[in-house]
């Protein structure tokens, strides 16, 4: 048993997180998360309507009994969602657990901590970290620049961003990007965090919703097939190398604008693709650890093959490179 400060303070029996993915966040995969000993996310904005919100956490709970948490992702946007109703459906739900990013969750704060919910902020640095803890957050999960979707502007990997988080904040940390197996694991415990986020290896399970093909074609991929995109815009991307992220990047290199690949990057395009199975009908996210991934097990097999294999490193392997007195 892998027992940390995030494991104690949230109640879960492994120090492992499904993070909130869109389109991939669902019923299955986090019922099969939380009923292996990890926590699992439902991705709020998967759902069309709060109300479709509610069903999803209720479907959650027929498949479980143990804790999960729901992310509500917040973002500026144009014709930006019902967020307020969105909250209002995961305090109503009886939700405890609520994973937030994106913009400051300040003014969402109030309403979760008078319906004793505890919340994880998504965080790419640490003076993000630092002001989500000094807002009165319960945890955060730190992004290094490995990870799939956005990773911040800092370029910064896990390998030094997390022991720099450690060593200035408090509260619990939960280490995301480039983890995919026990040897992440043991390395982001060893480096200072409580646990660690994986979104890419649960994309690639059974209970992931995603179409078959996309799962297959991350175990086929190596590490070098990302592309990031947005750089220039300033708001940097990490998606899958495929027709469509390399013509976002061709584009961008030409003087493009954001109005210039904005039909290239819907989010119903991206949708296409785990939905379908169809690798080019638009942009998707999945980080570097994909390289890593050889195989798509169910949830259980994986995360007790990752607390088996972290217990064994740490027991016997690393226990090795201590000298007897």
């Amino acid at each position: 048993m892998l027992r940390t400060r995030f494991t104690e303070t949230f109640g879960i029996e492994h120090p492992i997180v499904q993070g909130g993915m869109m389109w991939v966040g669902r019923a299955e995969l986090v019922a099969a998360v939380a009923n292996a000993g990890g926590l699992g996310f439902i991705t709020a904005l998967t759902q069309p309507t709060p109300d479709d919100l509610r069903r999803e956490i209720e479907r959650t709970r027929e498949l479980t009994d143990k804790p999960f948490g729901v992310n509500l992702t917040i973002l500026p946007s144009i014709n930006p969602p019902p967020y307020e109703e969105y909250a209002r459906a995961i305090v109503d739900s009886g939700i405890k657990i609520v994973e937030t990013a994106g913009s400051n969750p300040e003014p969402f704060l109030p309403t979760y901590r008078e319906a004793g919910i505890k919340v994880v902020h998504k965080c790419t640095s640490v003076r993000h970290a630092l002001k989500a803890q000094k807002i009165g957050v319960d945890a955060v999960s730190i992004d290094g620049f490995e990870c799939a979707g956005h990773p911040g502007e800092d370029d910064v990997p896990g390998l030094v961003l997390i022991p720099a988080a450690a060593r200035a904040l408090t509260i619990p940390i939960i280490a995301s990007g480039g983890i995919a197996d026990a040897r992440g694991l043991v390395a982001a415990l060893a480096l200072g965090a409580d646990g660690v986020n994986m979104g890419t290896r649960f994309l690639c399970t059974e209970e992931s919703s995603i179409d078959r093909k996309v799962k297959e074609q991350i175990v086929a991929n190596s590490e070098r097939d990302t592309k990031l995109i947005f750089r220039t815009m300033h708001n940097t991307a990490r998606v899958a190398d495929n027709e469509v992220s390399r013509k976002v990047v061709e584009i961008e290199k030409a003087g493009g604008k954001f109005e210039d690949v904005r039909e290239l990057v819907s989010g119903a395009r991206g949708r296409r693709v785990f939905e379908e199975g169809d690798l080019d009908a638009g942009i998707w996210s999945v980080g570097l650890c994909q390289g890593l991934i050889s195989d798509i097990p169910t949830c259980a097999e994986l995360i007790g093959r990752m607390v088996g294999e972290a217990e064994e490193l740490i027991s016997a392997r690393l226990a090795g490179f201590v000298a007897s007195a």
